[in-house]
């Protein structure tokens, strides 16, 4: 496979993956399917004030409602962990960088066994890399059981081939602050491993629509703290692209996989004009 700038494919990611160069990639960020057993679905909807609406809205006017389009996948495999993830994850590790970081998003259901299949993969096959951090990504948006704990988490688990000689950008993440509560106001507190921050609105310009998109805020805090400009990003669970839009804002390369046909759309539609890009 010849690299160039930026590639995105519409294939299966298995295929790809098995013609990247070994160590050749600086940061993976996989957002895999997360095996919920559910067909995941969004539908977009567009609002227009009329007299003929059919819903009120602020002032008491009446609002049009026309549906957009809508986005889906089938979140259900068999095998999940030996027969689709494992043979992904293990190319990820022969095409990562000595000195490289992949980033693994998954929610509550399946995460601790993704752990130790990631353990194995990379402690054992490494021999001195391995588990580096778990990032919970913490929200508070929609719906909520009255039978247990609402589910308001993801889980990003964070893995290195060497644990003493990896990329992470410090002096940048220390800028990276938040606004905290306190008896004075607001004050500014550096980040942790716990990550407070929204999903994507269902409203706002950034949303593209596709089922389970990741927003931009967390994607470029990944992209900063563990790449460098020019270095190459991979993501093989591409859907809607997000990480492929961090790379443009910050000059990273990037190659991004995904075999559903609406996911290609979108990110087409996404990066519409954008001359670095090779379609495949």
């Amino acid at each position: 496979m010849t690299l160039v700038k930026n590639t995105i494919y519409h294939r299966d990611n298995l295929s790809v993956l098995k013609e990247i160069p070994d160590e050749s990639v600086d940061l993976i960020y996989i957002d895999p399917p997360f095996n919920t057993g559910k067909k995941q679905s969004r539908t977009r909807i567009k609002t227009e004030q009329s007299p003929d609406g059919d819903r009120n809205g602020f002032g008491g006017n009446r609002y049009k409602t026309t549906v957009i389009g809508t986005q889906s996948y089938e979140d259900k495999f068999n095998e999940y962990i030996d027969g689709f993830l494992k043979p992904r994850l293990k190319e990820a590790h022969r095409i990562l960088k000595l000195d490289g970081t992949l980033y693994f998003h998954i929610d509550y259901r399946e995460v601790y066994r993704c752990r130790i299949l990631l353990d194995k993969i990379f402690e054992i096959q490494a021999g001195k890399g391995g588990f580096l951090n778990e990032i919970i990504w913490a929200y508070d948006y929609g719906g909520r059981s009255k039978k247990k704990w609402p589910a308001k988490h993801d889980n990003i688990l964070v893995y290195t081939k060497d644990q003493h000689d990896y990329y992470f950008d410090e002096k940048y993440v220390n800028e990276i602050q938040y606004r905290a509560p306190s008896l004075n106001g607001l004050e500014m507190i550096p980040p942790t491993d716990t990550w407070w921050h929204t999903i994507v609105p269902t409203n706002g310009s950034e949303r593209t629509g596709y089922p389970t998109q990741k927003p931009l805020g967390i994607l470029d805090r990944i992209v900063l703290a563990s790449s460098k400009e020019e270095d190459l990003v991979l993501d093989f669970f591409a859907g809607s692209g997000t990480i492929g839009e961090s790379c443009l804002r910050f000059n990273r390369r990037f190659i991004m996989v995904d075999n559903n046909p609406e996911a290609y759309k979108v990110m087409e539609d996404r990066f519409w004009g954008e001359k670095s890009i090779r379609w495949i």
